[in-house]
């Protein structure tokens, strides 16, 4: 999976890049088809944003996060991709089950 970390009005150091991807691997674990995911992290007087766009084989998601502090941004942000991605990994895998349950009944 291709990963880009950028920063808006914010430089982003090596231990927020080393969080995000430690993140990385609970993405991969829930779906193993993703292929590229874009994680812009920025700052504003009291608040940190984190956004994000995962690319799916077959969809686009996106989630953001708002906290007060950078890292909890972080964790909520791939909290809600996780859910996201399993909501998404069950509506392809009931699709595929209803497909073959109709060719079963049919021949």
């Amino acid at each position: 999976m291709q990963v880009q970390i950028s920063g808006q009005q914010l430089a982003v150091t090596e231990a927020l890049r080393a969080h995000v991807l430690g993140k990385i691997d609970r993405l991969n674990r829930t779906y193993k088809k993703t292929t590229n995911l874009a994680v812009v992290l920025s700052v504003s007087k009291r608040e940190q944003r984190a956004d994000a766009t995962l690319a799916v084989a077959g969809t686009t998601l996106r989630a953001e996060a708002v906290e007060s502090n950078l890292y909890g941004s972080i964790d909520r942000l791939f909290d809600r991709l996780v859910g996201q991605l399993r909501k998404y990994h069950g509506k392809v895998y009931d699709k595929h089950a209803m497909e073959v349950r109709k060719e079963r009944v049919s021949s």
